[in-house]
């Protein structure tokens, strides 16, 4: 049993779950004598609800994944290439594949018992992006080993800063060991028009993505707004429903009323009818005795 092969089984399961499992593999490797593996074992993290649906989706939807940092790695080039007609094409693109993305993790959430918030699926969409990225997040994003989710700072190409957690630069492997990014290769500066170039593009990208945030909005909006005149519609349909059956139910208990009324009458006057029908009937026989005597 190797820890990556334990940390792949442990961020599989339920976070409420994790506890108990990690507590039993800790202890079976410290029964077989691998204190190490203990150590490593017991170090690893109990993830965040958000960092569980993001490796959910990693493990139910590996192929959308690994388009989606296919995407990422587009991006890089295009960057490093200073193409701004490709990064704002490739930005509308990642905008909307990582949205699709936070929807699929919503529904597979749902699916496995767990409703997600709306911070939790912010969280999951934060998170692809930086996998967008950086290579390093992609790489624990694509395994589903996510302990919590990652947030991203900036998007040109050298502003390449994924945080873990919101607490600094240093990462953690699935053992719990940090580990430091290592250090770029010294190499000759940018000249002023590069330098220009890069900050047109990043300004471009920005606008790009700023863009295609303020259409999904708007469309959001739009949608939103319909809706809520489709339920004053139907509320205001209902409330007149109401009304119209609320007069119709006092009508009929009106109209009960006098049915009570008139079947106590009639029963009142059928119970003399049949009274006055047998003192008739007896009256007429003891008539027809006295005419057989004579």
């Amino acid at each position: 049993m190797s820890i990556d092969a334990v940390a792949d089984e442990l961020y599989g399961l339920d976070p409420a779950d994790f506890v108990s499992a990690r507590t039993e593999r800790a202890a079976a490797a410290r029964a077989d004598g691998d204190r190490e593996l203990a150590a490593a074992v017991t170090a690893l993290r109990k993830p965040t609800v958000a960092a569980w649906t993001v490796n959910l989706l990693a493990r139910h939807a590996p192929a959308e994944i690994a388009a989606l940092l296919d995407l990422g790695d587009a991006l890089r080039a295009a960057q490093r290439q200073l193409s701004g007609d490709k990064l704002r094409a490739l930005g509308t693109q990642r905008q909307q594949v990582v949205n699709a993305m936070t929807k699929r993790a919503g529904e597979l959430s749902a699916e496995h018992g767990r409703t997600a918030t709306e911070q939790t699926l912010r969280e999951v969409g934060q998170t692809l992006t930086a996998a967008l990225a950086d290579p390093d997040v992609a790489d624990r994003v694509r395994a589903g080993v996510l302990p919590a989710t990652v947030t991203y700072e900036g998007f040109g190409p050298a502003g390449l800063v994924a945080i873990s957690g919101g607490k600094g630069r240093t990462d953690t492997e699935p053992g719990g060991k940090p580990t430091k990014r290592k250090a770029p290769a010294r190499r000759t500066g940018p000249s002023p028009e590069e330098v220009e170039a890069a900050r047109r593009a990043e300004a471009e990208q920005e606008l790009a993505d700023a863009e295609a945030g303020l259409a999904e909005a708007r469309t959001a909006r739009d949608d939103a707004e319909s809706s809520a005149a489709r339920t004053r519609s139907d509320l205001a349909e209902a409330e007149s429903q109401i009304d119209r059956l609320r007069t119709e139910l006092e009508h009929a208990e009106q109209q009960r009323h006098f049915a009570q009324t008139a079947d106590h009458r009639a029963r009142g006057e059928l119970t003399a009818a049949r009274s006055q029908f047998d003192r008739m009937q007896r009256w007429a026989e003891r008539a027809r005795t006295r005419l057989a005597d004579d």
